[in-house]
């Protein structure tokens, strides 16, 4: 698989965006950055729906244009992530996942270190990997996951959203509700 065929030019760099939720994250994203190839996965119907009819307005969609720069994979990642090939991201996004709290369920996260290699297989050394939550539970088991792992170091932790991180509808949830999220960049070594 070439995930640069995907796109009408081929960008000067990837970026992948796992569960865009309602889409404004990716949206901001291939605005802001037109030289970088987006593919934005998301399963839900609601949040493909979001994403469209941010892009799309109402009654234009026999002629309204996606950004070129922007894709859409609307199946399970991890079927996309065992797709890619080796080194082909530039960056990575994991932004207020669902926590899967239930130790039941820990297994669908994506910090987890049975997933970390695959990740670490599809990024280029270097590459980023931005992962945002408000969830106490989730950022515990980050701080975690990530200290005791040697495929990434960490790049930043912080309590405030970075500049260049366009917010989110979970993230404004989150502050309405008085959650602190924690912000993270992990660089692929």
């Amino acid at each position: 698989m070439d995930p640069g065929a995907a796109f009408a030019e081929r960008p000067s760099a990837l970026w992948l965006e796992v569960g865009f939720g309602g889409g404004e994250h990716a949206v901001a994203q291939a605005a802001a950055h037109p030289d970088a190839g987006l593919i934005a996965c998301e399963v839900f119907e609601n949040g493909i729906c979001s994403l469209l009819s941010r892009l799309v307005p109402e009654g234009g969609e026999a002629t309204a244009a996606v950004p070129p720069n922007l894709r859409l994979w609307t199946e399970d990642a991890r079927h996309l992530l065992a797709l890619l090939p080796v080194a082909c991201l530039d960056r990575l996004f994991l932004l207020f996942p669902d926590p899967w709290p239930k130790a039941r369920h820990a297994k669908r996260r994506f910090v987890h270190p049975l997933v970390l290699p695959g990740l670490a297989r599809i990024l280029k050394p270097g590459a980023e990997w931005r992962v945002a939550s408000d969830d106490p539970t989730y950022q515990a088991w980050v701080s975690e996951v990530m200290g005791a792992q040697s495929l990434f170091r960490i790049g930043l932790s912080t309590s405030q959203r970075p500049d260049g991180w366009p917010p989110t509808r979970y993230e404004a949830k989150a502050l309405r509700a008085g959650r602190v999220p924690m912000y993270w960049s992990f660089i692929r070594v």
